[in-house]
């Protein structure tokens, strides 16, 4: 039950994450699982895949298609909107954690 409870949690982050990083650059799903394993999150690509198209899907996103070494990678970037969220993410972790490392 913990384990759950806490990946449900941990994958506002994850969010935060991939707007962050799909901010400064097109970002794909193989690149991102490896940056989010970095920062010690498990995430499967059962779970990644699934997040990335509901965030194109609610506009945070937008994918473009492109052929690298003759297979389709979908790159994704930060929208205008995913602009607004992240500016406003930022702000609400900022105060939540200063709020609670005390």
């Amino acid at each position: 039950m913990q384990q759950k409870v806490m990946k449900k949690f941990l994958l506002g982050f994850i969010q935060i994450h991939i707007l962050h990083h799909a901010r400064h650059e097109p970002v794909y799903g193989a690149w991102m699982m490896e940056e989010l394993h970095s920062h010690g999150y498990d995430i499967s690509p059962g779970t990644l895949y699934p997040l990335l198209h509901s965030m194109e899907s609610n506009g945070l996103l937008k994918k473009e298609d492109i052929v690298v070494d003759g297979k389709l990678r979908k790159y994704y970037k930060i929208t205008e909107l995913g602009e607004l969220v992240l500016v406003e993410a930022r702000k609400k972790a900022y105060e939540l954690f200063k709020e609670i490392k005390e």
